[in-house]
């Protein structure tokens, strides 16, 4: 896939996006969807995909049987072993959404595009880490660590 992608003129910044969206929600798939087929009879799988647009535009998509709920970002607890894939994949998307079609099959799609070459593109404005960081401890009103090792002189 890089090496295609590559050759295609896509960005390095975008493939390396690409590919862990592309894992977000082929995880995703894989726990909350329903596989394409006859899973019974052993060829249940999911369909994974992708494609440049004529802007240029990377395109991103899973599809699988559906699932029990729509896929949506969640606001998980810091402790929480997951739930945070689709937020990862707003934070490095320019756009994403959810396709239904008539047999039941739901598309994850993911845009993702070069902002460095192109400054018009989505709103993937800042690095990464900028957009995604956690809370700092000093805002956490209440909690002063210098009382916690007061008594300890």
């Amino acid at each position: 896939m890089r090496a295609q992608l590559r050759s295609g003129g896509v960005a390095e910044s975008v493939i390396d996006d690409a590919v862990l969206i592309l894992s977000e929600l082929l995880s995703n798939a894989c726990k909350h969807g329903r596989p394409l087929g006859d899973a019974l009879a052993g060829d249940g799988d999911v369909r994974a995909a992708w494609r440049v647009d004529p802007a240029g535009r990377l395109i991103v998509e899973v599809t699988d049987g559906g699932g029990p709920t729509r896929p949506a970002p969640a606001t998980p607890s810091v402790t929480a072993h997951g739930g945070r894939g689709l937020n990862i994949i707003t934070a490095l998307a320019d756009d994403w959404g959810v396709r239904d079609d008539v047999r039941g099959e739901v598309t994850v799609w993911v845009v993702v595009h070069d902002d460095v070459h192109d400054p018009d593109a989505g709103h993937r404005r800042d690095d990464f880490a900028t957009r995604v960081t956690a809370p700092s401890v000093s805002r956490i009103p209440g909690l002063d660590f210098a009382d916690a090792f007061e008594d300890m002189d």
